[in-house]
């Protein structure tokens, strides 16, 4: 199983130049993927343009948003974005994106929300023309150079009657949220049915992502900042927060949990943005 590190675009009063060092010394430490968590209607870093500024630094560490609300960008925009991401990045980027859970996000972009899935569907199919190097479906116009070799790897979220079928249409894969290992090993034997019955070709890569915080001074950061983004959670949000692995054992156990799961990547995504969180947990996983 391959361990990627998130990126702390959604910790509250990040620095921006963390973003830089933070995926140097992620790339260094043999980390395999920089994730990145996605929402609008939060005061946090971009993603893509973290991510940007992450590939003047590194040369082998891939980048997946993990998710991307992909309906409520305007459709041109994103194909731009994501094909120039593909190409400063040497092929690295892979497109994590789902349809959103949260009205908000799509209510201050201006997107409506009721038809997002309808949306999204659309939107695939021009970003994969873009990517080629065709035009925007509907227009004559080129908006972007083609990403390389044509493509860019994606994975899709959400509940696995639509993931699957979207998976198999474009040769994707699928990300869990932050599920325990049990729930994630169910939702990855869901899937990998799914696209077989569909029809699939060979072993869809899945993907889940787990919180942490090492260092006992770090912890009522942490609780604050799961607390802060989870809010809206009113029924989880302290499970969730309590729920992040916080000493190294917990963290081991929990990485041989979810390669017993069949997972084939785990994002281990930080809640506070401190950097030694980085080598800390460099430390346990990969000794």
């Amino acid at each position: 199983m391959d361990i990627g590190i998130g990126i702390p675009n959604t910790v509250l009063d990040t620095p921006g130049e963390v973003f830089v060092e933070w995926a140097r010394r992620a790339e260094e430490r043999g980390f395999s993927t920089l994730a990145s968590i996605g929402r609008i209607a939060y005061p946090s870093h971009d993603e893509l343009l973290a991510f940007a500024a992450a590939t003047g630094v590194t040369e082998r560490i891939g980048f997946l948003t993990n998710i991307l609300l992909a309906p409520a960008y305007p459709t041109a925009t994103l194909a731009k974005q994501t094909a120039t991401l593909a190409r400063l990045s040497a092929g690295r980027f892979t497109l994590g994106a789902g349809v959103g859970a949260r009205p908000d996000d799509f209510a201050i972009a201006g997107a409506p929300f009721h038809d997002r899935g309808r949306r999204f569907d659309e939107q695939l199919e021009a970003l994969h023309a873009v990517w080629r190097g065709d035009p925007i479906p509907g227009s004559g116009a080129h908006v972007a150079p083609p990403a390389p070799n044509g493509r860019v790897p994606i994975l899709f979220a959400g509940e696995t009657r639509f993931a699957a079928p979207r998976a198999v249409r474009w040769n994707g894969g699928f990300t869990i949220g932050g599920a325990p290992a049990e729930q994630a090993a169910a939702a990855a034997a869901e899937f990998r049915r799914s696209h077989a019955d569909l029809g699939g070709a060979g072993s869809a890569r899945v993907v889940a992502l787990i919180y942490f915080s090492l260092g006992d001074e770090h912890t009522e950061e942490s609780l604050r900042n799961l607390r802060t983004y989870y809010g809206h959670l009113t029924d989880w949000v302290e499970a969730i927060a309590q729920g992040a692995a916080r000493s190294p054992a917990d963290l081991r156990d929990r990485v041989k949990a979810y390669e017993d799961a069949g997972i084939d990547e785990l994002i281990l995504d930080p809640s506070v943005a401190i950097l030694d969180q980085v080598d800390r947990a460099a430390d346990v996983v990969f000794g």
